[in-house]
């Protein structure tokens, strides 16, 4: 067997792995990070299959940027952190049964597809030549783009941040709420 046969193996097992652990891990932030080692693996199988841009823009797309803003959001939500939240799902069953149904349905198309194989080298180029034009003639909507991100993401982290005087007063009134019912049950 030779290397390129066992690094794909070895991708496809990572990838695989990975994933049961991102449906059925308990905690959504241990989910979060198994996501990014799955699609780190799908970077390695980009590499493999001779695609430098394809691998880089999954790194920095969907591990460096997609990821990082869900790790994010799952960090900001209030409710994670809170002890009554169930994590159970009573679809299990279903699910699986769906996931098994289409697992037989791809695993039929595949034995009963054709797959031709060429020799051709693969076309080279591309990343280079869109490199360039992101960088020459398409740099200001590229940067528009990365400014109007940046600015999605400040607005975000600022509607998620909580206000601790807010939060402090909110805590004393629905405090004293018991205190001004026993006042007005003594008037």
């Amino acid at each position: 067997m030779d290397p390129i046969t066992l690094a794909f193996l070895a991708l496809a097992f990572l990838i695989i792995v990975a994933s049961l652990f991102v449906v059925s891990s308990r905690n959504i932030f241990h989910s979060a990070i198994f996501l990014i080692l799955a699609l780190f693996g799908v970077a390695g199988i980009f590499v493999l299959l001779e695609a430098p841009f394809l691998a880089a823009a999954q790194v920095l797309i969907y591990v460096g940027a997609i990821s990082i803003l869900m790790i994010f959001a799952v960090m900001l939500t209030a409710r994670i952190a809170d002890g009554q939240l169930r994590y159970t799902n009573e679809q299990v069953p279903t699910g699986l049964l769906v996931s098994l149904g289409l697992l037989v349905v791809m695993l039929y198309s595949l034995w009963q597809t054709p797959i031709p194989t060429s020799a051709a080298a693969p076309v080279s180029g591309a990343g280079r030549k869109l490199g360039e034009l992101f960088l020459t003639q398409y740099v200001l909507p590229f940067e528009i783009i990365s400014v109007l991100l940046l600015t999605a993401l400040i607005g975000a982290l600022v509607i998620a941040k909580k206000d601790p005087r807010a939060a402090s007063a909110a805590d004393d009134s629905a405090a004293d709420v018991p205190a001004r019912e026993r006042e007005r049950a003594v008037v």
